[in-house]
């Protein structure tokens, strides 16, 4: 069973979902796939056993091959390479890796070489497995290195990822393949937009879903109506709570101070293992 916590939008609660329902359920592993900025591991802090690099692959020119034909320019969909006065110009930045560049270069002028984008750390809290990417500062495809974290999925566990939030490619490169999908929102203006965001997004995927609302107590209604508008089920509702605010501000996951959330999020992986 594979679960993505995701959001529409930042600042919800979804790593909060995340890191407490995996300490919540025995023989689960938590994935932190915000490798922009990952947080899960100060709440978890588990033992990094393991540190790998990880690569894409990007072009680099034979000069003594090329004839400045311009077709790599033509088949990169990523504008990564512009060839100017027969010279081939690119821009690792902007380059995917897909190699249709080598692949069609007529002159076999081109080949790959590896860069460098980030790592990722692979540990342990007790029995609760952990992996998270880091993207290197300056880096901008999430993508490669968030299907290196997923690589890390353990058969035989309950896997928690841990999405990067809004609509884009971080996100879709890490919910899709998941059996359910949680969606945490608030109840809020923006919560409300950036929910039917995601919502649209999921849907498109196929993947079912539900919803949980942190900080339910506070703001408005529409989050709601939303829902039972759109026939989409309300799994949990997380209030404004003082203990849980003081918990967070510390490090601590609150099911570790105040245990009878930790109920809270074991009802709700069977509610899920029942919509599945």
């Amino acid at each position: 069973m594979i679960i993505a916590v995701a959001s529409g939008k930042g600042g919800t609660g979804k790593t909060t979902v995340a890191t407490n329902m995996a300490l919540s359920i025995s023989n689960s592993q938590l994935l932190d796939c915000d490798v922009e900025e990952p947080n899960s591991h100060i709440f978890i802090k588990p033992e990094i056993k393991q540190r790998e690099p990880v690569f894409i692959p990007v072009p680099e020119v034979d000069k003594s091959k090329c004839d400045g034909c311009g077709r790599c320019q033509e088949v990169c969909v990523y504008n990564a390479i512009a060839v100017v006065k027969n010279k081939v110009l690119i821009f690792p930045e902007l380059c995917h890796g897909c190699g249709s560049c080598t692949y069609f270069c007529p002159q076999s002028a081109l080949k790959e070489v590896k860069k460098e984008i980030g790592i990722v750390e692979t540990g342990n809290k007790g029995d609760l497995k952990f992996s998270h990417g880091k993207l290197k500062i300056g880096e901008m495809m999430a993508p490669p290195l968030i299907k290196a974290v997923k690589r890390k999925i353990l058969k035989g566990r309950i896997v928690i990822i841990d999405a990067p939030p809004g609509t884009a490619c971080p996100m879709i490169s890490t919910i899709k393949d998941s059996n359910f999908v949680i969606l945490v929102t608030e109840p809020t203006p923006f919560g409300l937009n950036d929910l039917i965001l995601a919502v649209e997004v999921v849907r498109k995927l196929g993947i079912n879903f539900g919803v949980i609302i942190n900080r339910s107590n506070i703001g408005d209604d529409e989050v709601n109506r939303y829902c039972r508008k759109e026939n989409i089920a309300i799994l949990m509702q997380i209030p404004f709570d003082m203990g849980i605010a003081m918990a967070y501000s510390k490090g601590i996951p609150f099911v570790n101070a105040i245990p009878k959330y930790k109920n809270g999020f074991t009802s709700l992986y069977k509610k899920i293992i029942r919509e599945t």
